[in-house]
């Protein structure tokens, strides 16, 4: 397979904006190929993360789109569902000879969007679980409450993650949701859906993000830092919440399959940073677990030692996270952008004070984390 490597990113800021989603797009694809000195008549290819159910406010969304993505008269697709698949996609584009270069991109107009519960609904059976209420928030506090019960992990230890995560963001100019806080100010938080409290649940964020990829030899030419995928993989869990095992997911399946990908044996030692989409606190706990950064159970023990802190042995979302920075479609591609942007040493004021050579960003969408996909990069 030809190596492919990420050679520049563009975001923008996850904080409402009056800007039209359009011009937002543009902003994005043009400042990625202003970066790389491209026109987009010199991409081969476009690949979108985007969702027609209601995010954006529009149906049919890459008809309207597809133009300011820089896609006009151009082949493309688009990718609906966690927006790391849309980068993969890309990767393949490229892997098969087709192209050499291609520009993925990721939106979601948060700030025009319904709630995320209510959205997240309707991905339900219309017949059996619609009726009960069941939403995205509703199976996340289904999850914790086994996580906490049966790994014997505590609320405390699930809040350390928002003051760790939103402590980081402090640093990160494109974060939505930015604060120091503590423990206690988490755990009096209101309970949404018990055990999780409101803070403990990441925002409704805008997310405009690009990424130009291009084949070996030609990445080279572009930028003097690429950063190469090394490894990556997505797996699907069963549609019912009931059919499965809430502290089983896929991920652990999607990790090794990335892991012996790119030569990993001991992903607590060999990767230098990790961003993961957490937009529940727990989550980052479990995450961690199914990973191999710690065993069964171990990931509040591993919070409290200080190992995920941005000046940890093993940093995890030295950016935030998505619990400051949630576009609900698009939130896995920022997770990849982060994880580039260490590795090329241009992440700014949360750039990690050591060399960064191999990094790993996760994407997770449905409920209880139904769709997991494992990207591992190298510089």
């Amino acid at each position: 397979m030809r190596k492919v490597a990420v050679v520049e990113v563009a975001q923008l800021p996850g904080r409402e904006s009056g800007d039209n989603y359009l011009d937002q797009i543009f902003r994005v694809c043009r400042e990625v190929l202003d970066k790389a000195g491209l026109t987009r008549h010199d991409v081969g290819t476009m690949i979108s993360a985007t969702s027609d159910i209601f995010h954006s406010g529009v149906s049919c969304a890459n008809a309207y789109y597809w133009d300011a993505g820089a896609a006009l008269l151009k082949n493309g697709s688009r990718n609906d569902g966690e927006s790391l698949t849309a980068f993969f996609y890309g990767v393949l584009r490229i892997a098969s000879g087709l192209y050499d270069t291609a520009l993925v991109y990721g939106m979601c107009k948060g700030s025009e969007n319904p709630d995320t519960d209510m959205l997240t609904h309707f991905f339900t059976d219309p017949f059996y679980q619609r009726r009960m209420g069941l939403n995205e928030t509703f199976a996340a506090g289904l999850q914790m409450r086994e996580y906490l019960e049966r790994r014997g992990v505590t609320e405390e230890q699930c809040a350390r993650v928002v003051v760790k995560n939103l402590g980081n963001a402090t640093r990160n100019p494109y974060a939505h949701v930015k604060k120091k806080t503590t423990v206690e100010e988490v755990m009096n938080s209101e309970r949404v859906m018990d055990p999780l409290k409101a803070m403990e649940i990441g925002p409704k964020s805008e997310g405009f993000v690009a990424m130009l990829l291009a084949v070996e030899g030609e990445a080279e030419k572009l930028t003097d830092k690429p950063v190469w995928l090394k490894g990556f993989s997505s797996s699907l869990d069963s549609f019912y919440l009931g059919d499965r095992d809430l502290l089983k997911t896929q991920l652990p399946v999607a990790a090794k399959r990335a892991y012996d990908m790119a030569g990993i044996t001991d992903p607590r030692k060999e990767l230098d940073v990790v961003e993961l989409t957490e937009p529940y606190a727990y989550q980052e706990l479990l995450w961690c677990e199914e990973l191999g950064l710690c065993g069964p159970g171990e990931g509040g023990r591993l919070i409290e030692s200080g190992a995920t802190g941005i000046d940890g042995d093993i940093p995890v979302n030295p950016s935030g996270g998505a619990l400051a920075l949630n576009p609900y479609v698009s939130r896995g591609l920022y997770r990849l952008a982060e994880v580039v942007l260490q590795i090329k040493g241009e992440a700014g004021e949360h750039q990690l004070d050591r060399k960064v050579r191999t990094g790993l960003a996760h994407g997770a969408l449905g409920f209880a984390g139904q769709s997991q996909a494992v990207a591992v990069m190298a510089g």
